[in-house]
Order: structure tokens, then C-alpha cells, then sequence
């Protein structure tokens, strides 16, 4: 039977598909079938199965056809900005700023930056940023310079929210609440004021910014060496997107109009990239893990409806990837060579290695009885190759095992867990101090450090901020979970009637989940499960959506 007991998972057939079955049938078809009332909102997790006769497969197809007709191509009106901000505040954030918050901002328009006598000028620099089409809220920018010995210099230029988000004020306060910027796909919920975090914190192009800067040195065997920390005085010269530079990277596209127009940041971004697949070279030898799971976004059509497009990973997005991991990584260890405790980013060693070890068995790998990342990486890999069309889905399980990464307290001497899937020891988040309240704490420790001062905190203050920073990510998490769901369901909601070719992703006791290819969406399989198994490719028709809840129902074609 497809109906279990759960809230999440005990879902009666669409009542849009039920009415042509009552009217074929003289009577209500679940009552018939299960030999109780239909479950209801109030009613539904409490329905149980109390019979396995089903309905005729002829019948239920024909019901199907009369139910897509009346409802095909209504995309649902659902309001999608509202469901996010009840989401919001339903998982402990607070979406509206206090009036403090906007008398700091009328300051802060009246008063004018403040430069660092001892930042060094390094606006001369052919700096660039890569980040998404439309994203404004930018952290960092990045410069690359060749040096003798096939090495590299590397510059990271962080955004100086500090500068204008000091300790202790408004804005701080608010901020070190939510801890991160929450991203719905409808609507962004800034941990910082827009005005900030997309004006004047943020490194746009041709304007003239503060940055605490992280360099250093990549030989040709990927081994960062020569690292350095320090406050600059930037400008970034070109405001870069990954999927155009990806494309142009990878050899699939012209390059775009602004890098045509410029041998030099030609010229530029490719030594970023040499320099990029060095680094990624050094980190996959040590075991980091190689995983790739589907993102999706809504995209808004012209006849003003949603859809859902899938996002992947491009040589734009690892190049990006990669400098903030070896950034992170320098970071960690020059606060640890100063004697400085910090907030460190850990991914532990996975408590359900034993489920890893069982699920690779499944797919006929081998791994180790104890964790380690590289015979791992290697499984992962060799799966890449061999089925590529269900490696997100592997990936994403695997993800599961290992847990979600968290923030601790490190002080100086002690051994932190490290970061099992990048496979590094010292890692911290430093990099993007607009979005993330952890990269703000660090970068006030930097400054610190910078202007040999004493820490600005003491480490129970740490310790508590990396709590609040992992249980407000965990929620964030959610929230993001809840509305990629109710923005698929809206999406698909003019599709009812129409067959996918999907995968299916997950059986048990629940019942058995699918995933479309195309468009990248997941639901339940409602009807014509018997016999499927993960893994196994299938036709599916949508037969129910419900944004509320963010449901996708499938019957079997």
C-alpha cells in the first residue's frame, strides 16, 4: 500500500483525481478501497491500511486523463513570499530588523568610510569576482600573479564588514541572532541590512572598498606555502558570473563580452584556473570527497509563472570553491600560529561509517572498516564514471552518512576533528562575512591579530557564538529544505496530467520516491510502485501537487 502512518508520508490520492473515480465508480473510491473515510487534514496522519485490493489500473488511467484535462496548464496561485517568511519564523529566525538597526543605517548614510592609514594600496590590482548571476551581496574578490619556479601568488580579497559593523552595535546584534543570510529561492532574508550587505559592504565593480586580504603561494604541486594576512585598500575590476564563465573556461562558450574585451583578464582568469586545478589536484590525493548532488532555483516565465532549472557545478564554481578552501585553511593556521583562539569548521569522522561501508557493498565497491576519506573519494569516483545519472543521488547519500558540519571553539594547542569531506585539518569559515556571522567574528580576530591587539573575545564567547551559528544554520537548512519543496510543488502545478522519466530514489516503509530528470524535482509515487526499487528508471505521470506542504504525488505510467 502506498499510505503510511506520518504527516510527511500519509497522503490520500488528489482529490482532483478522486472525483472522476467517484463518478465511474457510483461511490468514493478510497473508502471502498480502504474501508475507512478519506483522510482529511485533520485525519491524515492517523489513516492506516486496512486492505491491499486496488482499484483497476483502466479505470484509474482514465481517471487520471479526466483530472489532467480540467487542470492542465493552471499553474496554482500560492503565495510563495508569504509561505517563506511563516517559514522563517517558524524555525526561530526574526525576517523583520528592530528600529535600531535602521537608526544605525541613517548614521551610517551621514558619516563617510574611514581608510586605514596602514592598509596597503592595492587598487591597481586586476581584481575580479566570480559569484552567481544575480547575486550583489559580494565577499570576496581574487588576484592571481605568476612568480618564478612554475609558482603563483595568490591574493583573496575579503570584504571589511567590520569597518562599518563594528562589535557590540545594532546591526552586530541582530546579526550575531540569525547568524546567516537565508537564501528561499523567492525571496533573500540578509543577515545584514541590503543597504550593507549589496551596497556598501559589498565588493562591486569600480567601487572602492576596504579588505582584509589572505595571500599566499601555490607551487606546482598544489601546496600552498608563504601565506600572509592583511588590511588593503581594493577595487573590483570586473563583476563576474559563473555560469558564462564556466562555460568559457571548459571550452564550451565564447568568452563574455567583458573578458573578450580584455587580453589581460583573459589572460588572468585562466592562470586562476591553472592555479584552481592544483590546489583541487593536492586536496583529492589527501581523500577529499568527491560529491556532486542537483540545486535547483526558480526562474520566473513570461507569462509571469515559476519554474525550476537545475544548477551544477562548473570549472567556475571550483576555481571559486577551491580559493576558499586553501583561504579558510590559511586562516585557521595563522590565528593558531598566533596564539589566537578562534571558531573552527568541523565535519566530523562519521558515526554511520558502517552504512557507508554497507551502501558501497550494495554498489559493489570495498571500503575500509574505519573511516577514511581517500578509500572513499576513490569508491566515489569510480561511480562518477560508471552511472553518472545516479551519482547526486548517491552523493546526497552520502552527505546524510557524514552528518552536518558545525562550529566549535578551538583554542590554540588544542586538535580540532577537522573537516572529514575536504579532507583537511585546519578549516575555518572566513570568507564571506556579509552572509555568515562566523567569517564577521573571524575577521575581527584577524584585525586583531593584524594590529597587535588582544582577542576581542574570550573564548566562552566564542564558544557560544558557534552554537548559535550551527543551531541557526541547522535551521536554515530546514527552511530551504521546506521551500525548494513548495516552489517545486507550485512549479509543477500546471504539469498535472503530464509523464516524466524519473528514477526512483528511495524506498521504505513510507512508500517509494522518485525523481524526475527533467525538470529536477522529487516526489512520492503514489500509485504503481510494486516491484520498483532504488535505482531502477521508470515513465511517471503527476497526478497531485500541494504547496502547503510541499508534495508531489506520481502515478506510474
Amino acid at each position: 500500500m502506498e499510505y503510511a502512518e506520518g504527516a510527511a508520508v500519509g497522503r490520500a490520492p488528489p482529490r482532483n483525481f478522486l472525483n472522476p473515480l467517484r463518478m465511474l465508480l457510483g461511490c468514493d473510491p478510497v473508502e471502498r478501497v480502504l474501508g475507512t473515510r478519506l483522510a482529511t487534514p485533520a485525519n491524515h496522519s492517523r489513516l492506516r491500511p486496512v486492505s491491499k485490493r486496488l482499484v483497476r489500473p483502466d479505470v484509474i488511467a482514465l481517471a487520471f486523463r479526466l483530472s489532467a484535462g480540467r487542470t492542465m496548464n493552471h499553474q496554482l496561485h500560492f503565495d510563495l513570499s508569504a509561505a517563506a517568511r511563516r517559514s522563517m519564523i517558524e524555525h526561530g529566525f526574526e525576517p523583520r530588523y528592530p528600529p535600531d538597526v535602521a537608526e544605525q543605517l541613517e548614521e551610517l548614510r551621514r558619516s563617510h568610510p574611514q581608510w586605514d592609514p596602514g592598509a596597503r594600496d592595492l587598487r591597481g590590482l586586476l581584481w575580479s569576482s566570480i559569484d552567481n548571476d544575480t547575486s550583489r551581496d559580494l565577499d570576496q574578490i581574487e588576484y592571481v600573479a605568476a612568480l618564478s619556479g612554475d609558482r603563483y601568488r595568490v591574493l583573496i580579497g575579503i570584504a571589511d564588514v567590520d569597518a562599518l559593523v563594528p562589535r557590540g552595535c545594532p546591526i552586530d546584534r541582530y546579526a550575531m541572532r540569525e547568524t546567516t543570510t537565508v537564501y528561499t529561492g523567492v525571496e533573500n532574508f540578509s543577515m545584514l541590512p541590503e543597504e550593507l550587505s549589496t551596497g556598501s559592504t559589498s565588493l562591486l565593480e569600480d567601487q572602492e572598498r576596504g579588505a582584509v586580504v589572505v595571500e599566499f603561494v601555490v607551487d606546482v604541486l598544489g601546496r600552498v606555502t608563504g601565506a600572509d594576512v592583511y588590511r588593503a585598500r581594493v577595487a573590483n575590476r570586473a563583476q563576474l558570473a559563473y555560469p558564462s564563465i564556466g562555460a568559457w573556461l571548459a571550452g564550451e562558450a565564447g568568452a563574455p563580452a567583458k573578458v573578450a574585451a580584455s587580453p589581460e583578464l583573459q589572460q588572468q582568469l585562466r592562470m586562476q584556473n591553472q592555479v584552481a586545478q592544483r590546489l583541487r589536484g593536492e586536496r583529492l590525493a589527501y581523500g577529499a570527497l568527491n560529491l556532486q548532488t542537483i540545486e535547483t532555483h526558480p526562474i520566473r516565465l513570461m507569462d509571469g509563472g515559476i519554474d525550476i532549472e537545475a544548477e551544477k557545478k562548473n570549472q567556475a564554481t571550483k576555481l571559486i570553491e577551491d580559493f576558499m578552501i586553501a583561504a579558510n585553511g590559511v586562516v585557521a593556521r595563522t590565528l593558531e600560529a598566533k596564539r589566537f583562539s578562534s571558531i573552527r569548521r568541523v565535519v566530523k569522522t562519521p558515526r554511520r561509517w558502517d552504512r557507508i561501508v554497507e551502501l558501497a557493498a550494495q554498489l559493489g565497491g570495498h571500503l575500509p572498516a574505519n573511516p577514511d576519506p581517500k578509500p572513499l573519494h576513490d569508491f566515489l569516483c569510480e561511480q562518477e564514471t560508471k552511472d553518472p545519472l545516479h551519482f547526486p543521488d548517491l552523493s546526497l547519500a552520502v552527505i546524510k552518512l557524514l552528518g552536518p558540519g558545525e562550529y566549535v571553539l578551538e583554542r590554540p594547542g588544542e586538535s580540532a576533528d577537522g573537516h572529514f569531506g575536504l579532507a583537511v585539518h585546519d578549516y575555518t569559515h572566513s570568507t564571506a562575512p556579509n552572509r555568515r556571522y562566523a567569517d564577521l567574528v573571524i575577521q575581527r580576530l584577524l584585525k586583531a591579530m593584524i594590529a597587535g591587539r588582544p582577542s576581542p573575545y574570550s573564548d566562552d564567547e566564542l564558544a557560544s557564538i558557534a552554537a548559535q551559528c550551527t543551531r541557526m544554520e541547522d535551521a536554515e537548512r530546514k527552511v530551504s529544505r521546506e521551500m525548494q519543496k513548495r516552489i517545486a510543488a507550485v512549479a509543477m502545478s500546471g504539469r498535472i496530467g503530464h509523464a516524466f522519466d524519473a528514477v526512483v530514489t528511495g524506498v521504505n516503509e513510507h512508500g517509494t520516491f522518485v525523481r524526475t530528470i527533467k525538470p529536477h524535482v522529487e516526489g512520492m509515487l503514489v500509485h504503481g510502485a510494486h516491484g520498483l526499487d532504488v535505482g531502477d528508471r521508470t515513465r511517471v505521470t503527476l497526478v497531485h501537487t500541494d504547496p502547503v506542504r510541499g508534495f508531489i504525488d506520481f502515478a506510474r505510467a
